[in-house]
């Protein structure tokens, strides 16, 4: 009966370390990934000449989000 109740508190401590790591991992990656793609999708851009749209739509999507967040 004690090694029941042992494993079952392992498991329940080490999942939810399990599940706190996967959640912490994901965050990390949108953050590296948003500051390693955006960078690169601007440049690609301006290497295609899309700028001219792409400005007006960054400047409405960044008031969007200032708004959105506020």
């Amino acid at each position: 009966m004690l090694t029941l109740i042992s494993i079952f508190l392992f498991i329940a401590v080490f999942g939810r370390l399990m599940i706190f790591a996967i959640k912490l991992g994901w965050g990390i990656l949108k953050f590296v990934g948003f500051l390693v793609f955006l960078p690169a999708i601007i440049l690609g851009l301006i290497i295609t000449g899309v700028v001219s749209v792409a400005i007006p739509a960054l400047i409405v999507i960044g008031l969007f989000s200032l708004v959105a967040t506020a």
